[in-house]
């Protein structure tokens, strides 16, 4: 078992930015990337930033050149830099810890982008 902490979220201006964090412990060498997933009110979770253990990075196309992802290894942290942000932004944002076969989700946590 692998358990995500999250923390970072909060209301924020549009053009504005946050900085998510989320910290894994229990058996992570299991886990071969993480991941930041997001859930907008009445829409499906979606992608936002993936990074893998070689530090390989994947963005969702609505966020690339805004967001970036990022992970201290020594401390099984991995962050989401939140730059620009948009109201369109706004979701409770996951964190995940992939490994093969499926992964594990963190608490989420929420992010409100206001005009």
């Amino acid at each position: 078992q692998v358990q995500l902490v999250e923390s970072g979220g909060g209301l924020v201006q549009a053009g504005g930015s946050l900085r998510l964090s989320c910290t894994a412990s229990g058996s992570i060498f299991s886990i071969y990337a993480m991941g930041w997933y997001r859930q907008a009110p009445g829409k499906q979770r979606e992608l936002v930033a993936t990074i893998t253990n070689d530090g390989t990075t994947n963005y969702a196309d609505s966020v690339k050149g805004r967001f970036t992802i990022s992970r201290d290894y020594a401390k099984n942290t991995v962050y989401l830099q939140m730059n620009s942000l948009k109201p369109e932004d706004t979701a409770v944002y996951y964190c995940k810890a992939i490994k093969l076969g499926g992964g594990y989700w963190g608490q989420g946590t929420q992010v409100t982008v206001s005009s």
